[in-house]
């Protein structure tokens, strides 16, 4: 088990460089950059993706450089050449591009994960401030997905062709099919003042007086603040887990030794929790970690945006849409790093549910 646990760290090597140098050349050919806004706040305009204007003979031109280096482009004119080049080297466009990514690599290496460029601040102190608001809904809502797939799926392979399959298979289908954002603002417009009833808060964790509230009264106030956010992340996330306890029990109960064990005199009960559920679980929570990644850094983004949660979706979700490089490349560090450490612990879980598993013998 050492050996592949090695091996596996080892190859987290390569893989991570590979995600870091694919987005960062990518990034840095989108229109907009940093320098490129800038020069646009001095000269009294606004500058996204897409950067534009109208020549004298109506046609529309790009004016700006997919480098985010404006540097010769019509979107530069009218700022001297030595406001220009400050510009850049405040913001390191006065290097290469290549003189750029290895500096990034060297700096990534010891996780300096350099400043923001819009609040100055490290990207290593933001994201370890966003941190507990996406790992507060990323908890919540794995344990309630878990809490609610694994006995419904369980039921519904019991019950397979039943009333009770067909209805919540309906269920799930609508869960799986309808996005976890458009329950949320459906949420909104019934329950957090939107077009029916304010019975939730719309924004924040916390109310303003949360540090004056007793202790019962800060848990109250915390639930009461998550209880939408999760509610529609769980709803569009059990469908899959669900449906695959459902499948994964339905094979195990059609195998050999299940109906070995019935012959034996074996109850339907003792044969299903004393035989089937240690074989047909391993794959449900040996899955957990990756379940947790996905809800934290994929499921929760516009949920975040939506609530007003200052998580890490919604501070990626503004680095974005600011061109603040430093934060997107942190960000997308952070969570690359998570996501191979995360796969890694769920092949261990594998050996926790089912100690018979052995990768010492498997090829890397």
């Amino acid at each position: 088990m050492t050996a592949y646990i090695l091996r596996r760290l080892l190859l987290m090597v390569p893989t991570l460089l590979g995600i870091i140098t694919i987005n960062f050349f990518i990034i840095q050919a989108a229109p907009g950059g940093p320098v490129d806004q800038v020069i646009a706040k001095l000269q009294g305009r606004d500058v996204d993706a897409t950067t534009r204007f109208t020549g004298s003979g109506g046609e529309t031109r790009d004016t700006s450089k997919s480098t985010g280096d404006p540097s010769g482009s019509r979107g530069a004119r009218g700022i001297p050449p030595e406001l220009l080049e400050r510009i850049k080297k405040q913001y390191g466009f006065d290097k290469p591009i290549f003189e750029r990514y290895l500096l990034m690599l060297r700096d990534y290496v010891v996780f300096d994960l350099g400043e923001s460029f819009q609040s100055n601040t490290r990207v290593t102190d933001l994201v370890i401030s966003k941190m507990p608001v996406s790992i507060t809904l990323g908890l919540w809502t794995t344990l309630l997905i878990y809490l609610i797939s694994i006995p419904l799926g369980i039921a519904k392979a019991v019950r397979d062709g039943s009333r009770f399959d067909v209805v919540s298979s309906a269920v799930v289908i609508v869960g799986n099919a309808v996005p976890s954002f458009l329950f949320a603002l459906l949420l909104v417009v019934l329950f957090a003042g939107g077009s029916f009833w304010q019975v939730f808060p719309l924004r924040g964790l916390t109310s303003d007086n949360w540090k004056d509230l007793s202790l019962l009264g800060k848990v109250a106030d915390y639930l009461w603040h998550i209880t939408l956010p999760v509610t529609a992340m769980v709803i569009g996330g059990f469908a899959t887990l669900a449906m695959l306890t459902k499948n994964s029990f339905m094979e195990e109960i059609g195998k050999q030794y299940v109906q070995t064990a019935r012959a034996k005199g074996l109850s339907d009960r003792g044969v299903l929790y004393r035989h089937v559920f240690r074989n047909a679980m391993l794959i449900v929570v040996a899955g957990f970690p990756s379940a947790f990644l996905s809800v934290l850094f994929t499921g929760s983004l516009l949920i975040e945006v939506i609530f007003s949660l200052d998580g890490l979706g919604y501070l990626g979700f503004n680095a974005a849409l600011n061109r603040d490089y430093p934060v997107m490349f942190g960000t997308l560090w952070v969570f690359g790093l998570l996501g191979l450490l995360m796969g890694l612990l769920g092949d261990l879980m594998y050996v926790v549910v089912d100690p018979r598993i052995d990768f010492e013998a498997r090829r890397t």
